[in-house]
């Protein structure tokens, strides 16, 4: 049962974050803020606002999966983050030529950052290490 869980929980973070980046990019096509995919490179800008609710959605679904999941949060996000790599990995490689090559560099480096960032915040544990 508790294998279910983690998988629901993992897939949960997944779902949550395709959907609010997907959802985000056809809102702000439709209110013409980017252009339509099949009319060429997005400005500099423009990926860079596309990275950064990305980076913000990571984050949220990192935080939704340590939520679900029946134990060992942190792990579960961790999971959900090596999964994004693998997938930003992929992406990088199929959409190399369709924008500025720093994007999905980005994409793929902070892919389990973001993940993790979420998960530490459910645990409520510090994120920054001190002396004390």
């Amino acid at each position: 049962m508790n294998l279910l869980k983690s998988i629901a929980s993992v897939f949960a973070g997944i779902l949550a974050i395709v959907l609010l980046s997907t959802g985000t990019d056809f809102a702000l096509e439709n209110l013409g803020v980017f252009p339509p995919i099949d009319h060429g490179q997005m400005m500099p800008w423009m990926l860079a606002l596309a990275f950064l609710y990305r980076m913000i959605y990571g984050i949220a679904g990192g935080y939704l999966t340590a939520v679900l999941a029946p134990r060992l949060p942190l792990r579960h996000a961790v999971v959900l983050g090596i999964i994004g790599t693998i997938a930003s990995i992929a992406g990088a490689i199929v959409g190399w030529n369709l924008s500025d090559h720093w994007y999905p560099i980005a994409l793929v480096v902070t892919a389990l950052p973001t993940t993790w960032i979420g998960g530490k915040m459910k645990v409520g544990k510090s994120i920054i290490v001190t002396d004390k």
